[in-house]
């Protein structure tokens, strides 16, 4: 078999190593090897990393010895998917009966080095202990991602994200600065700072930019507005997480177009960080690369959790391959996508979902027995003439029957309205395959986002 490049566990990388400047590859073995080698190699450290969860988590033996799964049972990929799959609720269950962390941190307390979490917005909030080894490990992997996208040792990094709670900000800024990098954590979301960013980018013109896409567009939108164009900036790379649309055609390109830069989707889960394991590259850089060898990705029917072909939609469940603290084995994202297994121009031999993750099961809007995501609406606007960059959704319920409405900003003066309306209501009608109330206003009437798009406004809600 071939050798892998720094293959153990519990993993421990070379702080001091970086690849040849000329090479495309942080780890040219394992990022282009035969992708059976690799899972031959991953097979084995599925069984290594479970029998270490089950060693030091009750929250793993229990649930485990529950379905009498052992460790030792899994000589295949099969018999994996056989592991049953851990969900959200039951993280918080386990850190309310074992405050703060859960009886899945199989590491000492006073060993955990960061701690992150949820917003606790609709609930309970779900914290997140991280080990130092597995913050220098999560820095590793985040830098190596970050070299596939074309970023290099002193470069600049942007940093325009949240630094709380949210893990986006903070593991985008530890992969940077393990690449040798300069890094501005910048942050976002208090009054005022977009302007502010507008001004600082102009200023220091990093190469690279981190934020949500829905971000990006606001940016785009408040450099305008001071008469700057976002292009002056000079970035090269701007890479995204936290939401769709990076991925999103229309949206991929609206920012494209705004920024002249080169825009990378990635992210998977806060609780799976190293988040970046899915990610586009410089050589790839539509849909998202799965690097099998940092995170075990599989996409999986959500009702069974067995992983369904290639070429097939289902939700993703992830397992970490490294990370000792919270290691997570078979987490259930509940969110949606579709993979493939093909020739990557990148030269990686990673499967790639083709069009990102592209929605949640939770977000899904049913409506008269049809089926809309979000991101098909945001897609479409962003496709019509005379859109003002802004919209929402509003779903409610009329007397029996569910009503979708679609608001939208238009550059359109008011009296001017009526064929923007009657063409996007009945185009966007015609492209959802549900009935649509569209409506218009002003530019600029919609809140944006200083952080994550909300645009959905479901009424029912009130009314069940």
């Amino acid at each position: 078999m071939t050798q892998m490049e720094e293959w153990a566990f519990p993993t421990r990388y070379d702080q001091d190593y970086l690849p040849d400047p000329e090479s495309p590859y942080w780890f040219p073995v394992r990022e282009t090897m035969d992708p059976e080698e690799r899972d031959a190699a991953v097979l084995p450290r599925l069984r290594e990393v479970m029998e270490y969860a089950y060693a030091n988590s009750s929250f793993y033996k229990d649930k485990w010895d529950a379905v009498d799964c052992k460790p030792a049972d899994i000589t295949s990929f099969e018999a994996f998917e056989q592991v049953p799959v851990v969900t959200k609720a039951e993280m918080r269950e386990s850190q309310a009966d074992h405050p703060p962390f859960g009886n899945y941190l199989c590491i000492e307390p006073t060993d955990v080095h960061h701690i992150h979490g949820t917003s606790g917005t609709t609930g309970q909030p779900t914290a997140f202990g991280i080990g130092r080894r597995d913050w220098e490990v999560i820095a590793d992997n985040h830098a190596r991602i970050l070299w596939g996208m074309g970023v290099r040792p002193g470069d600049t990094v942007f940093v325009a994200a949240l630094f709380s709670l949210y893990l986006g900000s903070w593991g985008a800024m530890a992969g940077a600065e393990r690449l040798r990098c300069r890094v501005l954590p910048f942050g976002a979301g208090a009054q005022g700072m977009t302007s502010r960013a507008v001004n600082w980018l102009a200023r220091l013109k990093p190469t690279a930019f981190y934020a949500t896409p829905s971000y990006a567009l606001r940016l785009a939108e408040v450099a305008e507005q001071e008469k700057i164009d976002p292009r002056e900036f000079g970035l090269k790379v701007m890479f995204f997480s936290g939401e769709p649309g990076a991925s999103v055609p229309k949206v991929r390109s609206a920012i494209e177009e705004a920024f002249g830069a080169t825009v990378i989707d990635c992210g998977t889960m806060a609780e799976m960080t190293p988040f970046m394991s899915a990610s586009a590259t410089a050589g790839t850089p539509d849909g998202m690369l799965l690097w099998q060898d940092i995170v075990w990705h599989e996409v999986c029917d959500p009702e069974t959790f067995r992983t369904v072909p290639y070429g097939d939609e289902g939700t993703p469940v992830y397992t970490h391959l490294e990370r000792t603290s919270q290691p997570m084995i078979r987490l259930a994202s509940n969110d949606l996508t579709r993979w493939v297994m093909e020739d990557n121009p990148c030269g990686r031999t990673y499967p790639k979902l083709p069009q990102g993750v592209y929605g949640r099961i939770d977000d899904m809007i049913h409506i008269r027995g049809e089926n809309v995501y979000p991101t098909e609406v945001d897609n479409y606007l962003r496709g019509v003439d005379d859109y003002g960059g802004e919209h929402q959704i509003i779903v409610r319920r009329t007397g029996s029957m569910d009503e979708m409405i679609v608001r939208a900003e238009t550059t359109l003066p008011e009296g001017q309205r009526s064929d923007f309306e009657q063409r996007t209501g009945s185009g966007l009608q015609s492209f959802l395959g549900v009935r649509v109330t569209f409506e218009s206003v002003d530019a600029n009437t919609l809140e944006r986002a200083e952080h994550k798009s909300r645009r959905v406004v479901d009424e029912r809600e009130h009314t069940r």
